[in-house]
Order: C-alpha cells, then sequence, then structure tokens
C-alpha cells in the first residue's frame, strides 16, 4: 500500500513539473504576457538615469514614457498588442553601456530607443547588431553612431550641422572673430561638436583656441581663465550638464563677459538653475522650443505633475526640455515600425524603419537611405533668461 501511495505521489509530481516546464515556455513567449491572452511587445529603453548625463537621460526616458500613457497599445498584423517598455541604465558610462545593451537583448526587446550620449551608443552597437536588433537614437548626434552599419538609426540632426548652426550663429549674432572652445577628454560628443565647429567658424575666418579637460575634473577655473586672456568673442563648451553649471558658476564669479554657446545637452532646466541670478549670457541650439506644439506640452505637463517620481526626474518644474519631445517622437516612429513589420521579429522591424515616414511634435521624420539619419536642416536658437530662469527663443537657424 505504502508503495502504491508513493508510486502515485511521484506520478503527481512529474506531472505538475511538465506542466511547469510548459507554463514557463508559454510567459517566455515575446508575445505573451502575464495576463490570459494579451500580446505583448517589448521596447528597449536605453538611456543613463545615472552618471555625467543622467538627468538627460532622464528627460529624454521622460518623453518615451509618456508617449506610451498616451499610446500603450499598437496594432501589428490585425492583432492589439500591449507595449511594454524595458529600461535599462547605461550609466553615461562605455564601460557598462554593453551588459545593459546585452539585458535588453535578454529580455527579448523587438527594437531599441536610445540614448542620450553618442559614446555609449557606439559602444552598445555591435551588441544590437549582434542580436539582430535595430536601435533608434533620439538625440545622438555624433555621426559615427550610424555610419558604416544598417541597425542604428536616429530622429536628430547631426554634429557637423549642429556645429556649422553654432558657427554661423557666433559669426552673425556677436561678429566674433575668436572662439573659445572646450571639450572633455576623450568624450565622442564634446569633442566631435567642438571639431566641427572649428572647422566651421575657420572657414568664415575666424580663429579657435581648442582645450580638453580630463575626466573627473570639477575645477573649470583655468579654462575660464584661458578664454578671457585669449580674448576670445564667445566660448562654445558642448559639455555635460553637470560641467556646464560648474562652468556657468565660474564664468560668472570671473565677470566673463563673452556669450557660452552650447549644442542640445544644455537644453536643460539644470542650465536654467545653474544661470539664474548670474551675470551670464547662454545660448544653445536644440530640437525643439516649448510652445511648439500646444497639445504635446499641456498633455506632458499635466502628466508631470500628476506623478511625483517624473516631475522630480524631470529637475523638479514642468519645463519641457527638447529630449523630452525627441523622446515622445521616438516612441511613435517605433510604432510605425512595427506597424510596417507585421511582426515583432527584430530583424523584420529593422527593415521596416527605413522607410518609416513621421510627423512628430519636433517635425517631420524620415530616413536618408545611406546610414539612417533623420532628415533634418532645422534647429532652433534659445537663451537662457536669468531673471526668470526660463527659456527664450532667439530664432530659427540653418547651416549655410
Amino acid at each position: 500500500m505504502k508503495k502504491s501511495l508513493a508510486l502515485i505521489l511521484a506520478c503527481m509530481m512529474l506531472v505538475c513539473l511538465f506542466a511547469g516546464c510548459g507554463q514557463s515556455a508559454t510567459t517566455a513567449s515575446p508575445d505573451a504576457s502575464a495576463t490570459a491572452g494579451e500580446k505583448v511587445v517589448k521596447i528597449g529603453v536605453f538611456e543613463p538615469a545615472s552618471g555625467d548625463n543622467g538627468a538627460g537621460g532622464k528627460q529624454e526616458s521622460l518623453g518615451v514614457q509618456y508617449a506610451n500613457t498616451v499610446q500603450p497599445t499598437v496594432d501589428i498584423a490585425g492583432e492589439t498588442y500591449k507595449v511594454e517598455l524595458v529600461p535599462v541604465d547605461n550609466q553615461s558610462s562605455t564601460d557598462k553601456a554593453v551588459s545593459a545593451a546585452q539585458e535588453l537583448v535578454s529580455a527579448g526587446v523587438s527594437v531599441v530607443l536610445g540614448s542620450y550620449g553618442s559614446s555609449v551608443c557606439m559602444a552598445a552597437s555591435d551588441t544590437f547588431k549582434n542580436a539582430g536588433i535595430a536601435a533608434i537614437g533620439i538625440t545622438c548626434t555624433n555621426p559615427n553612431v550610424t555610419a558604416g552599419n544598417t541597425h542604428y538609426f536616429r530622429i536628430c540632426f547631426l554634429d557637423p550641422f549642429q556645429g556649422t548652426v553654432l558657427a554661423n550663429f557666433a559669426k552673425d549674432q556677436f561678429q566674433a572673430k575668436k572662439a573659445y572652445c572646450l571639450a572633455k577628454l576623450g568624450d565622442d560628443y564634446s569633442v566631435g561638436l567642438c571639431n566641427y565647429f572649428k572647422e566651421a567658424f575657420e572657414a568664415l575666418g575666424g580663429e579657435v583656441v581648442y582645450e580638453t579637460f580630463p575626466e573627473g575634473n570639477s575645477d573649470f577655473s583655468s579654462y575660464v581663465t584661458n578664454a578671457k586672456n585669449a580674448g576670445a568673442d564667445v566660448f562654445f563648451a558642448p559639455v555635460s550638464t553637470e560641467a556646464a553649471a560648474l562652468i556657468i558658476d565660474q564664468v560668472n564669479a570671473q565677470g566673463l563677459s563673452m556669450p557660452i554657446l552650447a549644442g542640445d545637452t544644455w537644453d536643460s532646466n539644470v542650465i536654467l538653475n545653474a544661470a539664474k541670478g548670474k551675470n551670464v549670457q547662454v545660448y544653445i541650439d536644440t530640437f525643439y522650443q516649448e510652445g511648439g506644439n500646444k497639445e504635446f506640452d499641456d498633455g506632458f505637463k499635466a502628466w508631470l505633475n500628476s506623478d511625483s517620481a517624473a516631475l522630480a526626474n524631470n529637475g523638479g518644474d514642468t519645463t519641457i526640455a527638447a529630449v523630452s519631445a525627441m523622446g515622445y517622437d521616438a516612441y511613435f516612429v517605433a510604432l510605425e515600425a512595427l506597424k510596417a513589420a507585421g511582426t515583432t521579429d527584430p530583424k523584420a522591424v529593422n527593415e521596416a524603419i527605413w522607410k518609416v515616414t513621421y510627423e512628430g511634435v519636433s517635425g517631420a521624420i524620415a530616413f536618408d537611405t545611406t546610414n539612417g539619419d533623420a532628415v533634418r536642416d532645422t534647429a532652433y536658437v534659445k537663451t537662457a533668461n536669468t531673471e526668470t530662469g526660463v527659456w527664450d527663443f532667439v530664432g530659427v537657424q540653418k547651416a549655410k
């Protein structure tokens, strides 16, 4: 009797074991979710939530997150899929970028969005390539992100364009003859953008004094002194927001009267807060000007005010950074690619992206047939109002 009972119990355990295995296989399917019958497609969010670019990465991610609340589903081949965002923190580090990218591969995402920061995009590129997963860059402007590959795309303008725009602006707005450029050593974004600015500014007949600072530097007093002693007319420093705040403090402390110019990374309330109440002039170029799309602006601000964590990640107020608008647009570009592919298969999505067109809040989005770069020819220039702590729109600038 005891033997029979033991045999029955053993059989029951085997049945449960195989049933459990079957359930795990079903759960692991990329088209299944915890809710019975609900299909899921996963979109990776490859962004920094920490490190030098953590503030910008959080704001870029907020645009993606808000878009997901506006459109949480997508119809693919006649079936409705819930869109699940899979965020990872690449820590603004090329060393951590590969492992963060591998997390997304392991999670079974169909497409990746990001990152804020070109260096981490390039570091993770081969991981996405080897897995057959396409990535859509949001504000990574260095040309090398997409050059020579068919899996990395972007919806923003590039640094050669941005550098030329800023060089033209320095000449047109300030009649600048000498520019001081400061970049972070080894940083693809700031070094690359300074090089493009230098090339364009010198082509306009200007002179450039160019320096770099090392990783971990927190004292910019000597660099500001060098700019002053060089007799520069403008100070160009397309660095991280953390470094930018320190530079602004030193420019103010030393009474440097020359305008400070920077690229899209300075489009942040971190910069507004650093400049408020100080005797500085800060001008940037960027992808979107608040007020460009009322429906988006109102909806995004209301969402921020309804979510304390989101508001904190936006720097504690409802200022709209251009990277948030771009993150919003990138999410919908990904949905268009999924619909065009007719499947969640990453390779099919990769092929579909090339032909996607989308009218976003930041403007019309389409990809060139060479590198998968966005077709963009316009930048928005604005200046930090040091009294009100907001951005004042200066104008639209195009490369000449």
